[in-house]
């Protein structure tokens, strides 16, 4: 499932401000569709799954800045 989604975003642009991203964009759409997969409905339900399953996502993803709730 995770490879269908990060091929399905591996070439989207990040339309970020350089040099303040902290979170790599690929990291957080991947986060944000497991979460709703799994039947998240809210930015908070996304961010609570992100936490919840922070050690089963940096199998797979760089989250070397850790996962915020804010």
């Amino acid at each position: 499932m995770v490879d269908g989604i990060v091929k399905s975003f591996w070439e989207l642009s990040d339309p970020r401000r350089q040099g303040r991203i902290q979170y790599k964009l690929l990291d957080i759409l991947v986060i944000a569709v497991s979460a709703v997969i799994a039947g998240a409905e809210t930015w908070t339900d996304i961010a609570n799954y992100g936490y919840m399953k922070k050690d089963w996502l940096a199998t797979f993803l760089d989250l070397s800045n850790g996962v915020s709730l804010a």
